[in-house]
């Protein structure tokens, strides 16, 4: 009888936290740096979520997101490059060695970090520093005068410590109001979308070519860069070039045109009458 008297019913507690609702929470931190539990808790609840401020600090710490006003001081440097792609800049160096006297030529280049667009600035064979301040002046000029003026859009120029960049060079973009960030040495990983695009350049072109003189390196690289700019596929874009020449056509039964470009070491297609 007494058993019978204070035998409970079995209770669960809380119900388990939907996974869907702890991968928005952790999202909502990660995407808003300056939000509290609190804050969060009432973004739940106007989309139809009712979670406590606990729930929500015991889900953050589980994946080690910090509170708030540690949160927004905890900035990564992959964190900083997508949050500012859309304003920077990122620029380099890479070399080719010319067949038969194998004397190595450089190429400066500014790739553009939430388009993948890229300016080739020049080639030498003596990349010193006024060379390169003149490459940054003509930079600013060609963005200056784009059809849409598009100096001004850029806050951030990331390059590397070579000795080839120097103060001048700096002040130049300071000039535009672009700060110049300096990447950790040696750390290249640090300039990886410039560092990708060397590797293209490699494995797409120069490692399959041979370069004969200055002027065949010109002409190589304003054909394969238009191709970059113009007609490649890009991961980062959703598989769609940095600024496309032609409109995306319909699905159709038309035949399709290929297009070879240095020689057939690259291929462009387009249906025909485009």
């Amino acid at each position: 009888m007494v058993a019978r008297k204070w035998t409970y019913p079995n209770r669960t507690g809380r119900p388990p936290l939907d996974d869907t609702v702890a991968a928005l929470i952790e999202r909502m931190a990660r995407e808003n740096a300056g939000w509290g539990y609190l804050w969060i808790q009432g973004e739940l609840l106007k989309l139809g979520y009712r979670v406590a401020a606990s729930t929500i600090r015991r889900v953050l710490k589980r994946p080690r997101i910090p509170p708030a006003p540690m949160r927004t001081t905890d900035l990564s440097w992959r964190r900083f490059l997508h949050d500012q792609a859309t304003s920077m800049l990122a620029c380099d160096f890479f070399h080719v060695d010319r067949a038969v006297t194998l004397k190595r030529v450089y190429v400066f280049f500014v790739l553009e970090v939430a388009t993948r667009h890229v300016h080739v600035l020049g080639t030498t064979t003596n990349p010193d520093g006024p060379w390169t301040t003149q490459q940054a002046r003509n930079l600013l000029m060609n963005l200056g005068t784009d059809i849409k003026g598009r100096a001004d859009e850029f806050r951030f120029s990331i390059r590397d410590r070579a000795g080839e960049f120097t103060t001048a060079f700096d002040a130049v973009l300071a000039d535009a109001d672009i700060d110049v960030v300096k990447i950790p040495p040696p750390c290249p990983q640090a300039n990886a979308y410039a560092e990708r695009f060397i590797g293209t350049v490699r494995r797409e072109v120069t490692d399959c070519l041979l370069i004969v003189g200055e002027r065949h390196l010109n002409s190589v690289r304003d054909r394969y860069v238009s191709h970059h700019n113009h007609r490649r596929p890009h991961r980062g874009l959703q598989l769609m070039p940095p600024r496309p020449d032609s409109p995306v056509p319909q699905p159709n039964r038309t035949a399709v045109h290929r297009r070879p470009v240095l020689g057939g070491l690259i291929n462009e297609y387009e249906p025909i009458g485009a």
